[in-house]
């Protein structure tokens, strides 16, 4: 039997800049920018209380919570921080799988430390994270990565919850659909609309109803419901795209200013691909609308893009195919290792970007 646990940091960037600063403990923070079209990078949990949560937009937080104080990200500290809660799960497995700077799973199976017991190895790291950062940290312990994963959430923050094998099923039926990786806003309305309100009703449904729903993300519906998750823990990930992407401080809908901001974003993108070696055959352009809706159009190539005037000049061919009509508020350019096929977690986590309106990495 496996022995898996993810941790994740407690509302991790508004910690740190808690930490730090003594004027913000205790109160309302946001990790972001404040202006007109700014967006929460990060909460903290007083004004989580208020409803506040990241990826919303920065007037909404406001409106939500008047008092809230908003402070510029620190992505250097951030970083830091994350390099010495990784080197504390190194002291206990090389087998670490970073989702992204403040949390990752390990699979603690055999340990450096030979300790019987995940329970008493999440529990000495929670420890030891708190002893170096003064950070809290919640974790999760279970035999496969999805439990562990729902079970970091459970007693948030500075929690630790186990699911053992026993339970594993019970457990599962009972949690609302909500809870389930993979499903956001759109997809848990959908489910509710055919019924499905918890892990007991999705295990009602058969794999072939819930594909014929759902597309690919049916199967990994259907062995969860059941408490199957056969992924392993991947210390070394292989990165599939590179993007960069701006929203802008007004809308647009002229060609010629959005040529200019198509550059920007590519030029940006495509020195991180020079810089990570990086090889890719799709070129992926995302667009924003004023009223939120999120479209993409993609070209794959038969050889990696190896250029920028390629990789600028078929995005732009792709830009002038779209319609403008809606004015536009965010446009991205990206490059997708084509080669290789999408794995679990990233097919989930596609089918969140999409729904989910301002996805941010990190919390």
């Amino acid at each position: 039997m496996r022995k898996i646990i993810h941790v994740d940091m407690d509302a991790f960037y508004a910690s740190i800049e808690q930490r730090d600063n003594k004027e913000y403990r205790g109160k309302p923070l946001a990790v972001g920018y404040a202006g007109p079209r700014g967006v929460v990078a990060a909460a903290s949990y007083e004004a989580r209380r208020y409803g506040v949560r990241s990826a919303m937009a920065s007037k909404t937080a406001l409106r939500k919570c008047p008092h809230i104080i908003f402070v510029p990200a620190r992505f250097d500290v951030y970083k830091s921080v994350s390099r010495q809660v990784m080197d504390i799960f190194h002291e206990y497995t090389d087998i670490v799988e970073p989702l992204s700077l403040d949390e990752a799973f390990l699979d603690v199976t055999h340990n450096h430390k030979n300790i019987a017991s995940a329970t008493q190895i999440a529990k000495e790291i929670k420890e030891k994270i708190f002893d170096a950062t003064r950070l809290t940290a919640s974790a999760g312990v279970s035999f496969n990565k999805f439990l562990a994963k729902i079970a970091s959430d459970y007693n948030k923050p500075n929690g630790l919850f186990v699911v053992k094998p026993a339970m594993a099923e019970k457990f599962v039926e009972s949690l609302p659909i909500e809870q389930f990786f993979g499903v956001g806003k759109v997809t848990a309305k959908y489910m509710h609309d055919l019924g499905i309100k918890t892990g007991w009703d999705l295990k009602q449904r058969s794999e072939n109803e819930l594909v014929a729903h759902f597309g690919k993300a049916g199967h990994v519906y259907y062995l969860n419901a059941r408490a199957i998750d056969e992924r392993p823990v991947e210390s070394q990930r292989i990165r599939k795209s590179i993007s960069s992407e701006t929203t802008f401080d007004r809308d647009i809908d002229n060609i010629d200013e959005l040529a200019l901001e198509l550059d920007i974003v590519a030029k940006d993108a495509f020195s991180d691909i020079e810089k990570k070696g990086f090889k890719g055959r799709t070129i992926t352009l995302k667009i924003k609308y004023a009223d939120f809706k999120i479209i993409t159009r993609s070209k794959t190539f038969n050889t990696p893009i190896v250029d920028y005037d390629t990789f600028y000049k078929e995005g732009f061919e792709l830009l002038q195919n779209v319609d403008l009509s809606p004015k536009v508020r965010l446009i991205g350019l990206g490059l997708k290792n084509s080669d290789d096929e999408t794995n679990w977690a990233e097919a989930v986590q596609l089918r969140i970007n999409f729904e989910e309106d301002g996805h941010i990495n990190g919390k």
